[in-house]
């Protein structure tokens, strides 16, 4: 069963391809064949087609580059192949010559996957069909631009992909799981943790890299996909407002890792009874709160299954009251204090 399952995750995406995506595939393929053969109608248009499915891509940037890499990988494959049929002939011996000698070009030029892999293919398709023939291999580089300049217009065409709203999504989970995380710290100041509880809290911090990380690459493929694209203008603006928002987000992971880190390492039972501590303790429910009023300004449905949102006075309006804390506390609580203060430095937006 297991080994079932492993040969199934090879084969198999974890998630599915978008639909509409799919549809454009179809479509550039369908159009590329049709319009490739009623302009170079002597032979069946596969290049033009193959071209036109491949350079349909999850954005139009990706799509422009895959049309570069296609359409060069044809010709310098038609160019190599006529080369070699010119002066050897096409006999199988040649032909698998040629095949290799185009994997070692591509490798030498330090080419692209897709370059690289389409110079041995057309190598091999030239020379088994038409190498001596001029014209085949004139026809075969037009139909492949063809049919590329076809899969790029219709993918610019047609809805062309923006992938901000998963990014969107990603940095609006981060701020949630921070607010979860001062929520956890300001419990672990009010009542007795066991070494488990304190465990689970620092352990579940560390969580906030993985997703931190996770919301960056959203951020990167999002700006990626608006790159060529004609709707960039109009998201361009929600792009760097959320980058802004992850910068924020990732000085307030920092904080909150060194806080559970300063308890988990410091704790003791009696920290509960110190006053200063009680509140501290407040003022990270306060701050969880107040971050999270960021993120639905950001993203009103990150929050919609939370209880519902007061618009509170923000955090550290007035200055905590210290009261002299017992020797063993103090630089916890000082550690805590100064990380508080730029807590709310991050959130509120201020200035030290």
């Amino acid at each position: 069963m297991a080994q079932t399952a492993r040969f199934t995750s090879r084969i198999r995406a974890s998630t599915r391809v978008p639909l509409l995506q799919v549809g454009k595939s179809a479509l550039a393929t369908v159009l590329a064949w049709l319009i490739a053969g009623l302009i170079l109608p002597t032979q069946l248009p596969v290049f033009g087609a193959i071209a036109a499915l491949l350079v349909v891509q999850p954005s139009v940037n990706q799509s422009v580059g895959r049309a570069i890499e296609r359409s060069f990988g044809v010709i310098a494959g038609v160019v190599i192949a006529f080369g070699i049929g010119l002066l050897f002939g096409a006999n199988s011996i040649v032909v698998l010559v040629g095949v290799v000698l185009a994997i070692f070009i591509g490798w030498a030029l330090r080419l692209t996957p897709a370059s690289a892999s389409q110079i041995p293919i057309s190598v091999m398709l030239v020379l088994s069909i038409g190498a001596s023939n001029p014209e085949y291999s004139l026809a075969r580089i037009a139909e492949t631009l063809i049919g590329a300049a076809i899969g790029l217009v219709v993918n610019i065409a047609i809805v062309p992909p923006v992938h901000l709203e998963p990014a969107r999504e990603a940095v609006a989970s981060l701020g949630i799981e921070i607010a979860a995380s001062l929520d956890r710290l300001a419990t672990a100041l009010r009542h007795p943790q066991t070494i488990a509880e304190l465990n689970e809290m620092l352990i579940t911090a560390r969580l906030l890299r993985p997703m931190q990380t996770k919301a960056d690459e959203l951020l990167e493929a999002a700006d990626e996909s608006l790159t060529f694209n004609p709707r960039a203008q109009a998201n361009r603006a929600e792009l760097a407002s959320e980058r802004a928002l992850l910068a924020r987000m990732n000085a307030l992971i920092t904080r909150v890792l060194g806080m559970s880190r300063a308890v988990h390492d410091h704790y003791d039972p009696t920290l509960i009874g110190e006053p200063t501590v009680v509140e501290i303790a407040g003022e990270l429910d306060r701050a969880a709160h107040d971050l999270r009023l960021v993120v639905q300004e950001s993203s009103p449905d990150a929050v919609a299954d939370l209880p519902p949102l007061t618009q509170a006075v923000p955090l550290l309006t007035a200055p905590l009251q210290f009261v002299t804390p017992h020797p063993r506390h103090w630089v916890l609580i000082g550690s805590l204090t100064e990380d508080l203060r730029r807590v709310h430095e991050e959130i509120v937006g201020t200035e030290p």
